[in-house]
């Protein structure tokens, strides 16, 4: 018989914390799940990486295509729902906006760091030693790399150049225009150059124009922007003037259409006719006071009427409306004035200058340049191409080479690329692993074996015997020769920094940082919870909507 006053175990009732249909997982399966869910999505990217490397055809829920083989564009267009895999798409996307490149190498090098402690894990060794062996191997892999890492000097602008243009080339090769890139990567750092010490990309304009030759892509020195819809007397009006004043607006300079509800209420036909006249001398009254301003070139961002335009002609001045906001902002910084929203005050110094301006054709649009801007240093690239899905590549890989140049540019230290300093790196931290005692010399052997996944990648990718090459790569490596790295182009191994294969120091650290964070933190998760998907959001889901989201015109549906 139990003693009085002690509950019986039998009959306590079970205590529910969680919504029915509530998934959980702990312990080392749901481990080893995430870590074989970020293998998967290395794996869809691992075959893009260097000059050999792959491209891919991702086609949306909308049907639009994208070729691509930059890591980041990849990872996002997959629309990765896995909790744990969503983490590679952010360590992609800081990777991205941080540096601009580089981004297949870390989403690989993470899955290959956390593919090795598997075994680890899978033996029972406890994540939390893992996640201090990753972390004490991490500062002396960044260390070693600060140690071999070149400063090039500034004051020399010869060599200045000549580095950057050898990191934009460094970019460019495992991109689609690897073909062009000796012209691109001039392109690129001339774009750079242009600017000012601040480097801001948004002062980079980029156009594109279907037709013609890679190689007849342009750099403008100052802003171009495509000309925008125009009514009959557009073709009066002058198409170059020098040193004109630039008026920018956010008015429309159209007759008004009356709203639906409107209502006059009229006698007479002169009445009528006075509400006409009314509407004409609005319109008259804003254009004289623009004329009165002297500026010779009228840009709004909202529409400029037939009536407006055929004025402007007559007066031999020059106007476009609907101006893109990116491309009135972009004039506005670097021509000067103010965008105004009334035409009541239009004083000098809300106007703009520039020296030049005129209007070209380019393939088969037309774009209106404004050039000699005093205020910002700003250029245009306006890129030519054939099929629009490679012009959209062409754009992302420049967009990624113009990075990599501001990036060497502000951080003026380089190292080889093509899997060099990635031995240098794993050959230093073996070396660390054999001086200390206990797991941790087996875990940071498995971080430094990591590294070497990214010159076996470059060599499977090229068709080369990947075995054999990175025996030579250590064998080179041994004898101190660390900026040996895989040739692709002969199926060897060279000196990559004599051979000019150069990127900024500062993507290969932030690489390695960004990749052995995302591996701790997927280590130190030891219980997945997921609450239940509902039935509304599971068959919008299956529609492609948004879980949570109405069909448009839908109200709440009744009870």
């Amino acid at each position: 018989m139990m003693g009085r006053g002690r509950p019986n175990p039998m009959m306590q009732p079970g205590i529910i914390l969680l919504r029915e249909g509530t998934d959980t997982s702990q312990g080392k399966g749901q481990l080893i799940s995430n870590i074989n869910a970020c293998q998967l999505i290395s794996d869809a990217v691992r075959t893009t990486l260097g000059p050999r490397g792959m491209d891919k055809l991702i086609v949306d829920s909308r049907g639009q295509a994208t070729i691509s083989n930059d890591g980041a564009t990849i990872v996002n267009l997959l629309d990765i729902v896995h909790p744990a895999g969503r983490t590679l798409t952010d360590i992609a996307k800081s990777q991205d906006a941080e540096v601009g490149d580089g981004t297949t190498s870390t989403v690989i090098l993470a899955a290959e760091m956390m593919r090795l402690c598997k075994p680890f894990i899978e033996d029972g060794v406890h994540p939390q030693i893992i996640i201090r062996a990753f972390r004490t191997a991490t500062s002396l892999a960044l260390k070693k790399i600060n140690e071999l890492a070149v400063q090039v000097k500034k004051d020399d602008p010869a060599e200045l150049r000549a580095m950057l243009v050898k990191c934009a080339a460094t970019s460019l090769s495992s991109k689609l225009v690897s073909r062009q890139k000796a012209f691109f990567s001039n392109v690129v750092v001339d774009a750079v150059m242009m600017l000012d010490d601040l480097l801001p990309l948004n002062m980079i304009g980029m156009k594109k124009v279907q037709g013609g030759a890679l190689e007849d892509t342009q750099l403008v020195a100052g802003v171009a922007f495509k000309k925008t819809f125009s009514y009959a007397g557009f073709e009066m009006q002058p198409k170059r003037y020098d040193n004109p004043k630039i008026v920018m607006l956010n008015i429309e300079l159209e007759l008004k259409k009356e709203k639906d509800n409107a209502e006059v209420r009229i006698e007479n036909v002169k009445e009528y006719q006075a509400v006409v006249d009314a509407e004409w001398e609005i319109l008259y009254d804003k254009l004289e006071k623009i004329a009165a301003t002297g500026a010779r070139i009228v840009l709004s961002k909202l529409p400029i009427g037939d009536v407006a335009t055929q004025w402007f002609a007559d007066r031999d001045i020059f106007c476009a409306g609907r101006v893109p906001d990116a491309d009135m902002q972009r004039t506005r910084k670097a021509c000067g004035g103010s965008v105004q929203s009334s035409v009541a005050n239009l004083s000098p110094d809300v106007l703009g200058e520039c020296e030049l301006f005129q209007e070209k054709q380019v393939g088969g649009e037309r774009f209106n340049f404004f050039s000699g801007c005093p205020l910002a240093k700003t250029c245009t690239i306006i890129m030519r191409g054939g099929a629009e899905q490679f012009m959209e590549e062409t754009e992302r890989s420049l967009h990624d080479a113009i990075m990599i140049v501001r990036r060497a540019i502000k951080n003026d230290r380089i190292v080889a690329g093509g899997g060099a300093i990635d031995m240098a790196v794993s050959k230093h931290l073996r070396e660390h692993a054999r001086s200390i005692p206990g797991k941790q010399q087996l875990l940071i052997a498995a971080f430094a074996r990591a590294f070497e996944v990214i010159p076996r990648q470059l060599c499977d990718n090229a068709g080369f015997d990947a075995t054999n090459i990175l025996n030579q790569l250590r064998q080179k490596h041994a004898q101190d020769d660390y900026w040996y790295g895989v040739d692709v182009y002969n199926e060897t191994v060279a000196n990559n920094f004599e051979g000019a294969v150069w990127e900024p120091a500062i993507v290969k650290i932030n690489a390695i940082t960004a990749a052995s964070e995302a591996a701790c933190l997927i280590l130190s998760v030891d219980e997945t919870i997921k609450a239940p998907t509902s039935d509304i959001a599971g068959a919008q889901a299956q529609q492609g909507m948004h879980p949570g989201m109405r069909g448009r015109g839908r109200g709440m549906p009744r009870m």
